[in-house]
Formats: C-alpha cells, structure tokens, sequence
C-alpha cells in the first residue's frame, strides 16, 4: 500500500529537502535554471522549472540522479536564514519567480531561505539537517506544467520524485509502482480493447464491442439493484435552459465548467449535473406524504469543461455517466434512508472486493442557503452513518455548494484510495425550486431531497475496477467469459463448434480461436486477454464428450462433462463470484 508522503511528517520533511536536492542537481547541470515551487505531494514531491530553451527528458533523469547523489555524498549540511520581505527581495533579485512569491506576502511576514552548498532556495522548511541524509530517492517522470497553472503563463517542465529512510522502503515503493503500471487502465482498456480516445475528441472516450459489453453489464447489475430498493428510473435532457441553471445555482457557481450553446437566441446549457432536471420530474406532478420516500435514479450523461492537463484516461473526463439518484423524503425519514443507502452502498462494494471508508465533508467557503440549515443537515448525516456502526472522518469545507456530503473512498487490491460514492444532503435546492408535498394534515411542506450515487460515474469505475482486478474481470463481468481452442482444426474444429453454440444457448459470452497458430501460443494469447475460462478440445474430449479448461490465473487443467462446466459457468454468474 503507498504511503501517504504529504501526511507522514518525517517522510513530508525528508522529501522537501529532496526537492531541493533535485534543484541544486538542476542548477548544476543547467546553470540558466529558474525555479517555481518545490512542494511535497502525496506521491512524493515535485519541482516546477523554467529551463529556457533546454529541455528536460526521461532519459535525462538518470543524469539528474547521479548529480544528486553525488551532492548528497559531499555532505553538507542545511542552513536556515531569516529575511525581512525587503532583504528577501534584493537576495532574489535576478529570479523573477521568487520576486513573484515575495510580492504576494505581507511587509511583516518573516520569510526564510535555506542553504545547502552553493544553493540558497526561499522555503518555509523545515529541512533535514545535511543533504547526507539524502541518499535513497528516485527521480520519477517529468512532464510540463504552466506557470501557476494558468494555460496563459509559460509552461514549465516538472520533475517528479519520491525519497524514504531506507533502501528496503524505496524498493518497495518502485516494486509498488512497477505493479501499477501493469495495472494501468490505459494501457490495459487499449491491450482488452474496452475503450479509447481520439486528438478530434480529448478526454471524451469511444468505447469498443468489448468495453460496451462491459459497461452494459455494469448498467444491467446497477438497474437490477436499484429496483430491489425501491427505485423508479428517468432520463432527462441533455442540455437546458440557461434559467433553469439559474435557478439550481449552477450558472452562478459552475458556469465556467459548462458547455453553451445559442438555441433560438436563448442561451442553453449541456447537463454538467442531473439534479435540476430530476426537480423538473418532481415538480410535473402532485406528492402526497403517502409517496415519499420517492426514490429516482437515472443514469445520466453529463458534460463538463475540465482542464486539459487534468485529463486523466477514464478518471478525469469530459462527459461521464452519473449513476445518480436523488431521493426526496421527509424530514422524520431522514435518518431511516441515509441508513438504508449506506447498507445498499456497503452491499454493492462488497460484490466488487473493495473495501472503504466514510468522510464527512462539510460547508465549504462558498455555499448557498442558510447557516442552520447547513449545521442540521451535517448533524443528521453523522448521526446516521454513527447508527450504521462505521466510522466517519470529518472533511472540513469540502461539501457540495447546496449540501454536506458523505463520500465514500473505495480501496482498491493495491490499497490505493478512490473517492467514489457520494450522499449529499439537500435542504436548498428544493426551496430554490419549489418543491412541496401534501403533509398528512393536509398544509404544503417542503421535502428534503438527497443526491447520491455509488459509483460516481461509470466510466471512472471501469478504470478503477480495470486496475484492482488487473483487467482479469470476475466471470460475470467479463466481456468474454470463454474462449475455445481447438487443439487441432481438421480433427477437432467440429467439436469446438458444437460447444461454442451450446455456451451461446446457456448466454455465455464465448470466442472461438480457430487460427492456424500453435496451441501453446493461442494458450498465451488468451491469458493475455485475461479470458475467465479458455478451453483446449482435443481427441480426448470429443471420444468422451468431455470439456478440458484453465481458469486464468491457474497452470491446472481440469476436465469435466459438458453440462458440469455449463452448471459451473452458470452458477459463478448468477452468484457473481470473485
């Protein structure tokens, strides 16, 4: 499991002072260097730098490496210097970067720089005490980065990194890292043929056959689960009326992450959420308190306008398919269905392995609605999750800007955390819009609605799922379950054939392989592609009517009658095993 670098205080410290270990290496290679910032991320740390026209590349990196080493051999150690703003200027004079960061602090800020050898960097620190401490780190890639991380300002190149104690630690985070790029749904969505992208369409994917079936199989499983719990389904469209968007809140507070067009000379917008045009669906007709908790789910299409450099494979999109719902209640049924989503929530998880846990994100600094509002709506989320016996984190200022929310972050089989499910509690937007229903005395209310989905969206839980199974898909999910290889055509094709239609009879998903192509080569291409089940037919199986199989991930061939092997099929399916 990777450590978190940022929140671990001796790691935190260990790699700031390794980036600038990396800095002074840059400045000794490329003496023109200007730096940016240096800081301490999760996954290490980075440093943005203006190379004027050099050019860093991966292949430099080694390069870098010795460099530092050789620094870090020479030992010096690490000194700290207090500056007023004005000495910080005039030390900085010739780095127009640093003047940026001293021009945007107070005249009575206390800034401090620190001094290792021929190298003097503005840092807050704290630092290690010698760079001799340095010894055991990794330069890991390095891509570009605007200044700021405005599109607007120059573009810097960054040189990512990551430093432990110890060698036995750093092995074991290179060996980590090394496993999840063999996991990489990029790599493995183009290698299994589930997806791709296109330069006429950045971060907007295509998805293949086999993706399709993939994703058909995951809507399939979501539709079948929601109505076990008492859901009704709509679609809503796909682009609206600006002043709907007005009315939501959405064209104050998200316009800049929307997609708009002119229609008829009114300004229409393409969905960035599904929330408002399911108050629509509310709203089309008359509620009784006899009809709450009314339960809408809709699997729906939504645009919205990220950054190109944080496009991100399938995890950060353009438009994605929300598994949304939103759930409109009374207020004395609020406790009793965030318990019932929690429960459906740990169910649906648990059929996929992944394990999570529960943070409770509350008002951020913009919002819309009332302060009171805000604080009953935290306490009932809370005070739910505590009754369903899990453990709640508090994310402060992190919640939606109608609500607080309940996020659910999934942990995946290399124990890397994914923000995936969310509950957000909604007393503002059924105000905004109107929303009422006849109470039992007969006088108007107005409902509490929650918005919540579980997978977050359907195309970054297929790259979540394609990276903890390895592309290797539990049987039900797999887009082909079974492949048939027939030892030899002119004897063995007939067979082959006749099973290949039995298993499409029974609704299985099956390939048949009848290349003219070695048997233990078409046996290594269907591990490969992580096929569930490969079965290999020869003059044994035909003289006894029998199936011969490996399952993936096993050297054992196993032998059995034709109706055991469908019986067994059938039986992994319906139970969706693991």
């Amino acid at each position: 499991m990777l450590k978190n670098i940022k929140e671990d205080a001796k790691l935190n410290i260990l790699n700031h002072s390794c980036a600038h270990l990396l800095a002074q290496a840059v400045k000794h290679l490329y003496p023109q260097s200007l730096f940016w910032v240096g800081p301490v991320i999760e996954e290490g740390f980075y440093y943005d730098i203006d190379l004027g026209d050099d050019v860093i590349k991966e292949e430099d990196l080694d390069k870098i490496e010795k460099e530092m080493k050789k620094i870090a051999k020479d030992g010096k150690r690490i000194y700290r210097e207090e500056l007023t703003k004005e000495e910080a200027l005039d030390k900085f004079k010739n780095d127009p970067y640093k003047i940026d960061l001293i021009n945007n602090m107070s005249d009575d800020t206390v800034i401090s720089c620190y001094t290792q050898g021929d190298f003097t960097d503005l840092c807050r620190g704290p630092h290690v005490e010698s760079v001799k401490l340095l010894k055991h780190f990794k330069l890991l890639k390095v891509s570009g980065a605007y200044f700021k991380g405005d599109s607007k300002n120059k573009m810097l190149q960054r040189i990512y990194g990551i430093c432990f104690e110890t060698e036995e630690e750093l092995q074991e985070h290179l060996n980590y890292l090394e496993e999840a790029k063999k996991r990489d749904h990029k790599r493995l969505g183009k290698e299994l043929g589930l997806f791709m992208f296109s330069e006429y369409g950045p971060g907007f994917p295509f998805w293949l056959p086999k993706g399709m079936i993939l994703r058909k199989e995951l809507e399939d499983f979501w539709y079948k689960e929601h109505t076990k719990e008492g859901y009704l389904f709509i679609k809503t469209p796909t682009m609206l009326n600006r002043d709907l968007w007005e009315i939501s809140g959405h064209w104050a507070n998200y316009k800049e992450n929307m997609y708009t067009s002119l229609i008829d000379g009114k300004e229409f917008a393409i969905k960035p959420m599904n929330c408002p045009g399911g108050m629509l669906v509310y709203k089309n007709s008359l509620h009784s308190y006899k009809d709450l908790p009314l339960r809408m789910g809709e699997l729906g299409l939504v645009h919205r306008h990220e950054a190109s450099g944080a496009l991100n494979g399938l995890f950060r999109v353009r438009t994605f398919t929300q598994d949304d719902a939103h759930i409109f209640m009374t207020e004395d049924q609020i406790e009793s269905e965030i318990i019932k989503l929690i429960n459906f929530i740990d169910r649906v998880y648990s059929i996929f392995n992944l394990s999570y846990t529960i943070e409770l994100s509350t008002r951020p600094e913009k919002y819309i609605g009332n302060i009171e509002v805000w604080d009953k709506s935290e306490k009932n989320l809370l005070e739910a999750c505590q009754k369903t016996g899990k453990e709640c984190k508090i994310n402060p200022g992190d919640g939606a800007f109608y609500g607080p929310k309940l996020d659910f972050h999934v942990k995946d089989s290399l124990g890397r955390v994914w923000q995936c499910g969310t509950i957000q509690l909604d007393m503002n937007l059924p105000e905004r819009f109107d929303l009422t229903y006849i109470a039992s005395d007969g006088s108007k209310k107005r409902p509490i609605m929650l918005h919540r989905v579980i997978f977050g969206s359907i195309e970054r839980f297929i790259g979540i799922i394609t990276e903890h199974y390895a592309g290797a898909f539990p049987t039900w999910l797999a887009p082909v379950q079974v492949n048939i290889i027939p030892v030899n055509n002119e004897h063995h094709l007939s067979y082959a054939k006749e099973i290949y239609s039995e298993l499409l009879d029974n609704s299985i998903r099956v390939e048949l392989d009848e290349r003219e192509e070695k048997v233990g080569y078409r046996m290594r291409e269907s591990v490969i592609k992580k096929y569930p089940y490969t079965l290999i037919l020869g003059q044994k199986e035909i003289d006894n009517q029998l199936i011969s199989y490996r399952k993936q991930g096993s050297e054992e061939t196993v032998t059995v009658s034709k109706n055991e092997f469908i019986d067994l099929l059938k039986e992994e399916i319906k139970n969706m095993l693991i």
